[in-house]
């Protein structure tokens, strides 16, 4: 309305010109008066008007609207000198700087990109109505975070140049805290099965270091569509939100939440059919469609089986296939009748796998872990599974992979892997603790991809008051085009037993071997072993009878050749933190006839994550080992197993459960028997949620000799439960457990904290 005023100013005075003089005139030339950063070319460039032209009274209008409409000028007049047209502005002020204080949950770079695509900048004509619109937009931002209490103030400082500085002060205040979200209408489930779908609300008592409370408007509208998705998933088609109020109290701290929602009838299945151009028999889709006539309807399998259907066609090579499911709801019969309609598309094969961003890694280090090849049919799952493999070479940040159609052709693509590098190579040293050990220190060199060949090479140390040992090792995953792995192997390493609880002696040994690794599936692998090793046996200060006896019987020096055979299954979703699948490892490790120590040892473990809902995982643990001499050998008391401490049998120090020796300490035993149970959850601080998990445990467990005719006391299972937390923090990783024994008995060593900074369990 300004811009009008002065528009209609400039044209009166303008009239009130021409009536002194001409009523029109010829314009000879133009002179641009008030002019400070702008050029005169700029005016002239929008004058509507040119020198040689005839200027009448009506047209002075709309040149002043023409450059009103630049923004440039906050003032215009225009004059008559004789036949020289005069055009007198006033420049608007430019930006010369604009500066945030107090945002912190919006980052300055990202507030000034938002000035800016309004035309706010740095070097930009100033406009109050902008930063007036400016300020608008960041009360709304911070509305929708919550916090309602927020403070916004602008301060506009002129400076020399007819330039000003915009200020742009906040106080954002605390969020609101969501107080009680109130469900009305919820006939068919509790509100706290309802309210447990959602991201946001009051937090559960162990959450008490949670942002969950905090309210956000599109944190609560992501909820609404999860409880419309609870309720369409079981059978609920006609269910809809009536309406959500949002209440605040008067000091703006705390949040009421009320949805008010009607239900619906449930329909259930009455037909399920599949139409269009199927291309594969009908019987190779029915199984992908889990529903069946008669069961409740339910959008999230209606979905998934449309997309199953939909992947088993990419996986025949119809890389565009199109599956949609098409509803026919019978309201009367509270039934709905499903049809999958199908349009596969052409078949396609692959022309081209081109791979970019590998700097380092050569190309056939990506091409062997694909499984999909050049010049077939393309293959949905198999492009999904080559992904995860490069992926879990572990040598590339991130792995991208689009399979782009060959221009002019509708049934051949091309595959763009996109890897980006990370640094391979790691040059480490670090300290860690552990309670049996002290403090460890270690350092390390090694390179996962040698060369950019795929190859590993390593080189490591470990010290600690009951460890000393150095490592080598090498290990090509691809000796053979099949992906048979080879490496060897070098390890040296002195032990003082008696530092880690066990009796009063020590060894050193020497160990050189070769190992295979042959993949049996996506999932199992086998590996195979052969090591020779010397090992010298040290008594100590006070060794026990136990010790002495067997180095009367096999003296205190022994050369062995180890073969150990295992078989390795990992089907977790991922190898930190996992929240589903297992891991299963069988070991076989005997030495052959021949060797001093003539005996083998036995041992599985399995472990098991299932997930109970989003945040909480049900971890289930178990071991086994046994061991035993052959061919006349005894099973030496150093191989033997132990229990007790973190990764066994929380809250009894480490390694002193099971038999004791002569002098009152562990000597250990031929058998091991571990359970564990967990129930994992993330911590309540959300920015640990990737780095930390924390649960309760129970543990039982307990290692027995069996030779001579022992067996398994089973009121010697000992058990404990407690409070555990995995930390991996920027230090290394830490593990924590405040474990209390339930059946300890006199002469057990209980420790009720223990930790262990610098390794994993």
């Amino acid at each position: 309305m300004g811009a009008l005023t002065r528009s209609l100013v400039g044209f009166l005075l303008f009239s009130m010109a021409a009536v002194a003089g001409a009523d029109a005139f010829v314009v000879r030339d133009i002179r641009v008066e008030g002019l400070q950063r702008i050029a005169a070319g700029t005016v002239f460039n929008y004058l509507p008007v040119k020198v040689g032209e005839r200027l009448e009274p009506g047209d002075t209008a709309e040149v002043i609207r023409a450059l009103f409409k630049t923004g440039f000028f906050k003032d215009i007049r225009l004059e008559q000198d004789g036949d020289v047209l005069v055009v007198v502005v006033q420049e608007r002020p430019a930006i010369a700087e604009i500066s945030f204080e107090g945002n912190k949950d919006l980052e300055t770079d990202k507030l000034k990109e938002g000035l800016k695509e309004i035309g706010l900048a740095e070097g930009r004509v100033f406009k109050r109505a902008l930063l007036e619109r400016v300020e608008q937009e960041l009360n709304r931002q911070y509305f929708s975070r919550g916090k309602y209490g927020v403070k916004i103030d602008s301060t506009v400082t002129p400076l020399e140049r007819n330039r000003v500085a915009v200020a742009i002060t906040i106080s954002e205040g605390v969020s609101a805290r969501i107080k009680k979200i109130n469900i009305i209408g919820n006939d068919s489930f509790d509100d706290d099965d309802l309210l447990d779908e959602f991201q946001r609300g009051v937090p559960a008592w162990y959450e008490f270091f949670s942002d969950k409370d905090k309210y956000s408007k599109q944190a609560l509208a992501g909820d609404l569509e999860k409880l419309r998705s609870y309720y369409l998933d079981r059978g609920y088609i006609d269910f809809k939100i009536d309406s959500t109020q949002v209440s605040i109290t008067p000091d703006k701290k705390d949040i009421y939440v009320t949805v008010v929602l009607t239900e619906g009838d449930v329909f259930t299945i009455s037909e399920i059919k599949l139409a269009g151009d199927l291309e594969l028999p009908a019987e190779t889709f029915f199984p992908l469609i889990h529903l069946k006539r008669g069961e409740v309807f339910s959008r999230k399998q209606t979905t998934a089986s449309a997309e199953r259907i939909s992947s088993k066609l990419a996986d025949a090579g119809y890389a565009f296939a199109n599956v949609n499911s098409i509803p026919d709801i019978d309201r009367e019969k509270r039934e709905v009748a499903i049809t999958y309609f199908v349009d596969p598309g052409s078949r396609v094969y692959v022309r081209n796998i081109n791979i970019s961003g590998n700097t380092n890694t050569r190309d056939e280090v990506v091409r062997r872990e694909l499984r999909q090849m050049e010049s077939a049919w393309f293959s949905g799952g198999k492009i999904k599974l080559s992904r995860e493999r490069v992926q879990r070479l572990g040598y590339f940040d991130e792995v991208m992979l689009e399979t782009p159609a060959v221009p002019g052709r509708n049934d051949q693509v091309d595959i763009e892997i996109k890897v980006n590098e990370k640094p391979s190579g790691n040059l480490a040293a670090g300290v860690g603790y552990s309670q049996s050990q002290g403090i460890i220190f270690n350092g390390s060199i090694s390179q996962d991809n040698f060369l950019g060949t795929g190859k590993h090479v390593s080189a490591g140390f470990d010290t600690s008051k009951a460890n000393r040992r150095v490592n080598l090792s090498y290990t090509n995953p691809y000796y053979t085009i099949d992906g048979v792995s080879r490496g060897f192997e070098a390890i040296f390493q002195e032990t003082d037993f008696s530092e880690l609880n066990i009796s009063s002696y020590s060894t050193d040994v020497s160990r050189l071997g070769v190992n295979f690794g042959l993949p049996l599936t996506e999932h199992d692998r086998f590996r195979l072993s052969l090591a020779y090793e010397h090992t010298r046996f040290v008594l100590g200060d006070s060794p026990s009878g136990e010790v002495i006896d067997f180095k009367d019987r096999n003296g205190d020096e022994f050369d062995d050749v180890e073969l150990m055979a295992s078989w390795n299954r990992d089907s977790r979703d991922s190898a930190i933190f996992p929240s589903r699948g297992g891991h299963q490892r069988l070991s076989l490790e005997m030495n052959v006839p021949g060797s001093d120590l003539q005996y083998y040892r036995i041992n599985y473990r399995h472990t098991h994550y299932l997930p109970l809902s989003r945040s909480l995982t049900l971890r289930l643990n178990g071991e086994l080992g046994y061991g035993e001499g052959y061919s006349g050998g005894e099973l030496p008391f150093f191989r033997n197993f132990f229990a007790g401490g973190i990764g066994s049998v929380r809250g009894f120090a480490e390694n002193t459960l099971g038999p004791k020796d002569s002098t009152d300490r562990a000597l250990g035993a031929n058998s091991k028997l571990i359970g564990q149970i967990e129930l994992l959850m993330p911590p309540p601080m959300d920015s640990f949620r990737k780095t930390m998990r924390w649960g309760v445990f129970f543990d039982a467990g307990n290692v027995f000799d069996l030779r001579d005719g022992g067996s398994i006391d089973w009121d010697e299972i000992r058990m404990s439960t407690g409070v555990m937390v995995s930390w991996l923090s920027p230090v290394g990783a830490l593990a924590f457990s405040l474990g209390y024994p339930l059946n300890d008995k006199s002469g057990d060593s209980v420790e009720t904290l223990q930790f262990s900074f610098g390794t994993t369990y």
